[in-house]
């Protein structure tokens, strides 16, 4: 690693570069793509692999969000070997790349098992395959989540996860078997529906998404992970570290995601986070209450402080042949933010700026109430719908059905709430703390002398969330969120 860098440093590392980025229409991607091109000028090009099915759909999806000269569109996938690209495209592509950036992924966390391993693991297989193939290649930067390390307590290392290493004591996580499995239940429901002659197609399909869907919880909770998302990222880890090779790689586990905190755009953001519900509820006031313990650190870094913090990775390591580095960018270590912090700055937020309804009225803000375990949640629930719903069931039957629609659709409501807090409600009550101390060593070779060097600010000891939340990133979800 450099013993030193500045803002000079960085900039000038991208000039004359041939960049590869993955998932770059992503909001992740959008702010790297954005702050080397608008730093570095005579970066050489920057190829943005897209999912689109052919080359002008590529384009145009790149040209909606980027300026056409420096950055070139590949229609591909890397779900696909050779990323979806035509021979010659690929054997071009890898004389010219000298740095790969991978942040494609799916993120659902009940996403289907077959589509999270297609991305999240088999995409890092077919990337570290044509990484092998590019001959300039300098760094492989690899952005997965902290919550790889699934919601256990205490001090969370930046270290990387072995081959077989699971959660659970006891399992051997076998990425080869997964892959089997995935593809033996597809053969199993292909066949089951085959002989069911009086299902149409819609029905199948459905069948199959909802079956998919369930075995990646039910393969994440076998191995300790709570959803498919964290545990596809985890294997996607382990094989990167089995098929590297001697190529410097840098993996990047960013916590919760918030708004741009400076620039280019204070507050913007593309996509909900868990947290975000809690403010487009309460401006909405549509959400009288939330499974959160207001005591508890959530773990959020701004998106623009992560993309700093890749950059100077990417140049630190350059070329540093059989390197392996973790960073947790993170908050919870070293400025922790707890969720009273977001309420009472969204409190103080709406009593200053009152929502205005569209007949125009003032929509008053009221309290809203946090249960502050998952227990007392499923109390709630089961006093305030459950039981409601069980005697409308039983009224139901009495009258031959008459009520059937409203309680099939009440009933279906209440399941997926269920289905939200089994998902999520780890996050709410997540007591790990990430240790950062890789990336501190990062920041600390770091000059911060002069404002070009403080754009590359990625300290989160700098941020005052109070006034983050309040003045930038609350703003922020209401412009671009909450329509």
């Amino acid at each position: 690693m450099l013993d030193a860098m500045d803002a000079a440093s960085i900039i000038g590392y991208f000039k004359g570069k041939s960049i590869l980025v993955t998932g770059a229409t992503g909001f992740l991607g959008k702010i790297l793509v954005e702050k080397i091109m608008r730093v570095q000028a005579d970066v050489h090009k920057i190829y943005l692999l897209v999912r689109a099915g052919d080359e002008p759909s590529a384009k145009q999806r790149v040209q909606q969000e980027f300026v056409e000269e420096k950055v070139v569109a590949l229609a591909g996938d890397i779900i696909y070997d050779n990323l979806g690209l035509e021979t010659p495209m690929l054997e071009a592509l890898a004389k010219e790349i000298d740095v790969i950036v991978n942040i494609a992924a799916t993120t659902n966390f009940y996403e289907r098992y077959d589509v999270s391993l297609d991305v999240n693991v088999m995409g890092v297989k077919h990337l570290c395959h044509f990484a092998k193939q590019c001959a300039r290649l300098k760094m492989l930067m690899h952005v997965s989540t902290a919550f790889v390390s699934g919601f256990r307590e205490g001090l969370i290392l930046e270290k990387p996860i072995n081959p077989g290493e699971s959660l659970r004591e006891g399992t051997y996580l076998d990425i080869d078997a997964e892959l089997r499995l995935v593809r033996e239940v597809k053969k199993e429901l292909t066949a089951m529906s085959s002989s069911s002659d009086g299902d149409d197609d819609n029905s199948k399909k459905k069948t199959e998404r909802t079956a998919m869907k369930e075995l990646g919880l039910q393969r994440a909770r076998h191995f300790g992970w709570s959803n498919t998302y964290v545990f596809t990222k985890a294997m996607g880890e382990v094989l990167l570290g089995q098929l590297r090779g001697d190529i410097p790689v840098v993996i990047m586990r960013p916590s919760i995601i918030t708004s741009i905190r400076e620039d280019p755009v204070p507050g913007w953001m593309q996509g909900t986070r868990t947290i975000d519900t809690i403010i487009i509820g309460y401006a909405k006031q549509n959400l009288s209450c939330f499974l959160a313990n207001l005591n508890f650190v959530m773990d959020v870094i701004p998106g623009d402080m992560v993309v700093n913090a890749m950059m100077a990775a990417m140049v630190a390591h350059s070329e540093e042949k059989g390197a392996q580095v973790v960073y947790h960018s993170t908050s919870s270590l070293r400025n922790p933010a707890t969720y009273n912090v977001l309420y009472q700055s969204g409190r103080r937020h709406f009593y200053e700026n009152p929502r205005v309804g569209k007949d125009g009225k003032v929509i008053p803000t009221r309290e809203m109430y946090f249960f502050p375990t998952i227990a007392r949640f499923h109390l709630y629930m089961i006093f305030t719908y459950k039981i409601p719903l069980e005697i409308l069931h039983l009224v139901n039957l009495l009258l031959c059905g008459f009520f059937s629609r409203l309680y099939n659709d009440l009933n279906r409501k209440y399941k997926f709430v269920m289905h939200l807090v089994d998902v999520y409600g780890p996050f709410a009550f997540f007591k790990g703390c990430f240790d950062d101390m890789n990336l501190e060593r990062l920041r600390l070779t770091m000059a911060m002398k002069t404002p070009e060097d403080r754009m590359f600010n990625f300290d989160p000891k700098t941020i005052d969330w109070d006034d983050y939340f309040t003045r930038i990133h609350i703003p922020g979800v209401l412009k671009y969120l909450c329509k």
